[in-house]
């Protein structure tokens, strides 16, 4: 198989990355092969006369290359054990967008052509907490998905009711339960990883090893492949962040350095006017350590030290360095974890900026009062790329 050496897009942010994430990288670097079609009979082959696609973004959640003039990549792999394209806009990939990597393997990702458009809708729901007392309220999200036909779904996060806590038995019966139920949706879901994703860190409960093999992160990447990457639809720049870090037993609201380096390299491939949008769990600014209150008691206090110096847990304390990587070109920030539908706008040094939370899907609490939260998703709709302000909808007559 001949080697095509296609274009590296790089960028650097400095910083140090923290133990937990240096740890779930791929100990060496995997050589990898692949080509990206234009899947014409949408049969998932390239047969005769099917065209290669040049210039596509190709990710190993470090690097970020282009394909060739050949619709060809090579590079060494060495990120979590994934390669996936970046769907451009007017096509859409057939099939998972992700491959695992394995050496002396050559990928294809097949794309099949859906017109250029510049109006479609999309859902942003959150927080599911899949299990089989709550399973039901992924079924009404996806049968209001049925009804209203978005183009997508996107769900930030808090998939499974916890893996945080429990032993890898539990833990994989819900991924499980939650695979099987995203299968049936008829159109593309957009996962990310929350907290509760998190397998066994809390080990006081779980008794989970830290050299367990599903540990941390993993178990996420296992079922559900990377956790952070980006696609294109209808002009607009989708970008999946995993916002939860840990640190030994305690998450907390940090997007990693490996990210940001990431992050710039495939913003880097887009154009300086192409609105972005960011979806990710816990949020880089919220009102709900407001409306909870400070808490230092319980299990995830509002505040953490992290490298001897206090920081706020629930929202994303280096969000100042993400919001200047992608500068003016952020049309929105979605996010979750506080289980509540907010709008907050904020002034920033790149204009007025919109950070809007949806609530879960899972339900309220019990006992809730008049500021609690109420179930819902929220659906957005774009119009020559401007992304409007959302409709939410309740989950519950």
């Amino acid at each position: 198989m001949r080697r095509v050496t296609a274009t590296l897009v790089v960028g650097l942010v400095a910083g140090t990355p923290l133990a937990a994430q240096s740890a779930e990288r791929t100990e060496s670097p995997v050589p990898v092969t692949g080509q990206v079609f234009e899947d014409q009979n949408r049969n998932g082959v390239r047969d005769a006369g099917e065209p290669t696609m040049a210039g596509v973004a190709i990710s190993d959640q470090v690097q970020v290359v282009r394909t060739d003039a050949q619709g060809r990549f090579a590079f060494e792999a060495a990120g979590y054990g994934f390669v996936s394209v970046t769907q451009p806009a007017g096509f859409a990939v057939r099939g998972p967008f992700w491959r695992r990597v394995a050496a002396g393997e050559d990928m294809a990702f097949p794309l099949v052509r859906v017109g250029e458009t510049t109006s479609f809708a999309f859902i942003h729901a959150s927080d599911t907490h899949i299990s089989e007392a709550s399973v039901e309220r992924t079924r009404r999200l996806r049968t209001l998905a049925d009804s209203i036909k978005p183009a997508f779904v996107l769900i930030t996060g808090d998939l499974v009711r916890d893996a945080l806590r429990v032993g890898e038995e539990t833990a994989r019966e819900l991924y499980e339960m939650f695979e099987r139920e995203i299968a049936l949706f008829t159109v593309p879901v957009y996962t990310i990883p929350g907290n509760h994703e998190i397998f066994g860190i809390e080990r006081a409960n779980s008794l989970v090893s830290p050299k367990h093999p599903l540990y941390g992160k993993r178990m996420y990447r296992h079922y559900l492949g990377p956790d952070y990457y980006s696609f294109g639809w209808g002009g607009v720049h989708f970008v999946g962040l995993n916002s939860v870090d840990y640190n030994d037993t305690e998450y907390h609201g940090h997007v990693d350095d490996l990210q940001m380096k990431w992050l710039e390299r495939d913003l880097a491939t887009i154009g300086g006017d192409t609105p972005v949008v960011t979806f990710n769990h816990i949020p880089f600014v919220s009102t709900g350590p407001v409306l909870y209150g400070m808490d230092e008691n319980s299990v995830a206090p509002t505040v953490i030290r992290i490298r001897g110096t206090p920081q706020f847990r629930h929202s994303v304390y280096n969000k100042d360095d993400v919001l200047d990587l992608i500068g003016d070109r952020l049309s929105i920030a979605l996010g979750g974890h506080f289980h509540r539908h907010e709008r907050v706008l904020y002034e920033t040094s790149h204009g007025l900026k919109r950070f809007y939370q949806t609530a879960a899907v899972v339900g309220p609490p019990v006992g809730a009062g008049p500021l609690g939260n109420v179930s819902g998703v929220t659906l957005y709709r774009v119009r020559d790329r401007v992304v409007d302000d959302g409709t939410f909808i309740r989950l519950d007559p």
